[in-house]
């Protein structure tokens, strides 16, 4: 959501006549949009910010801005810890980022953080139609922001506020906008994307409703979403999974603990077997699904044994991958609050190469068992490590590289691998067919004669 956030703000400036530059020397304006999830996204903020005091101090013409989740949290602590700094927003002005600029120029530092977002402004398509995306032919789609559970451990409900949804027929038409502009694949994204219109209809949400919709928009083929809270998914999700093609067959599912009372402390609403159970009904009725989850190691009082229900839990779970995570105190929670119940850092440590075994031998499993099989894959440009090797996503969201062939293979074609070895985190193979090409507009370098 942030990285969205991100292309939005890049979009809002592009708009404004603005142009990207190269790096931060050569920039008139600079923007720190931060996350606050974890305790060193804050050291990084003041680190690079350190490292712009002298570039400040050469060009006082240039501006720099620090926006989102952290500038909610410190807001004013911001320009005491930097004075250097332009402009401080929040999460829940971030549309009015060119405007704060601007005024800063005129007037010197702002600092402007709402403590809740103006419903209009929160379900404003505009920013995410000007994103500037690194992918031309995928989008991220926010459909709701906010969270209303208490997860003892989240800071996200204080930074981002409460649910707000936008309305189900605002995002068919931003989903038809998007790919009229060639945009074939969306990402939908709520902090619990299946509580997404609860708040419109003040009983049930219309997270199924909203996925069948968005199933029927032509030119866009494949949808992903993130995330979905275990306690909330529901028969009627899992089934418009199932039912609309163009819903790819994949699902993070945080499970955080194995344990029932860490999962009773980290107040998470469901038990270990009930998560169990909800994952077997979606294996059941989707077909090939490839599921992934989040996990904390060493959230305050978890005991050794505790852990290896975890442990016991995860291999019962058999992810394809999985999001592992340190605890790391939020001020503001209550996890932080449990100091004297913190778990030693050695035992952390120990916990947590343990668990990536385990994880590690399901990835590595559920690869090879692909091995001979085709996939289709969508092609996102060559490998970042290797220029002769071409990078992808299967509709499971699987990465796969393949080499590079005389076939005029592009970003964003969507083609057919066969799959030859399987790796914990890739796929490599070889290509078989070309689908079809890019549906997005393609720039072309011309040489005058």
């Amino acid at each position: 959501m942030n990285e969205h956030d991100s292309e939005r703000l890049a979009g809002m400036l592009v708009n404004e006549g603005m142009v990207a530059a190269e790096d931060e020397t050569g920039a008139d304006v600079v923007i720190f949009n931060t996350c606050t999830i974890r305790e060193n996204a804050d050291l990084k903020l003041y680190s690079a910010l350190g490292h712009l005091k002298a570039e400040k101090e050469r060009r006082p013409e240039m501006q720099i801005a620090v926006g989102g989740c952290m500038a909610q949290k410190d807001r004013g602590q911001i320009l005491e810890r930097a004075g250097w700094v332009d402009v401080v927003f929040g999460t829940h002005n971030l549309s009015s980022a060119p405007a704060l600029l601007r005024r800063a120029a005129r007037e010197g530092s702002v600092v402007e953080v709402w403590d809740a977002p103006d419903p209009q402004s929160a379900l404003d398509m505009a920013p995410a139609l000007y994103a500037v995306r690194e992918l031309p032919w995928a989008a991220w789609m926010t459909i709701q922001t906010g969270c209303d559970n208490t997860c003892a451990y989240c800071i996200v409900p204080a930074v981002r506020g409460r649910e707000i949804s936008r309305p189900l027929e605002d995002l068919v038409t931003e989903a038809r906008m998007l790919a009229a502009s060639g945009v074939s694949e969306i990402t939908v994204l709520g902090q619990n994307v299946n509580s997404y219109g609860r708040d419109i209809t003040r009983r049930r949400p219309l997270f199924a409703e909203l996925l069948r919709a968005l199933g029927q928009v032509e030119g866009i083929e494949r949808i992903r979403f993130t995330s979905p809270h275990p306690k909330d998914l529901r028969p009627e999700t899992i089934a418009a999974m199932a039912e609309t093609p163009t819903v790819c067959p994949q699902l993070h599912l945080p499970l955080q603990s194995g344990s029932d009372r860490v999962l009773s402390a980290m107040r998470r609403g469901y038990s270990a077997r009930r998560y169990l159970e909800r994952l077997g009904q979606a294996r059941a009725a989707i077909e090939d699904l490839h599921v992934t989850t989040d996990l904390i190691v060493g959230f305050p009082g978890e005991t050794d044994a505790e852990f290896d229900e975890t442990l016991a839990i995860v291999a019962e779970a058999d992810f394809d991958a999985a999001y592992t995570f340190i605890f790391s105190p939020r001020e503001g929670t209550r996890a932080a609050e449990m100091t004297e119940e913190y778990v030693a850092d050695d035992v952390v440590a120990e916990r947590f190469a343990r668990l990536k075994e385990v994880l590690d031998r399901s990835a590595l499993r559920h690869h090879e068992a692909r091995v001979g099989r085709v996939e289709e894959v969508l092609v996102e440009g060559p490998s970042r490590r290797n220029d002769q090797m071409l990078s992808g996503r299967t509709r499971q969201g699987k990465l796969v590289h393949f080499p590079v062939t005389d076939a005029p293979v592009r970003a964003g074609s969507l083609v057919n691998v066969r799959v030859n070895h399987g790796a914990p985190y890739h796929l490599r193979g070889e290509l078989d067919s070309v689908q079809r090409g890019p549906r997005h507009k393609v720039r072309l370098a011309l040489k005058s004669s």
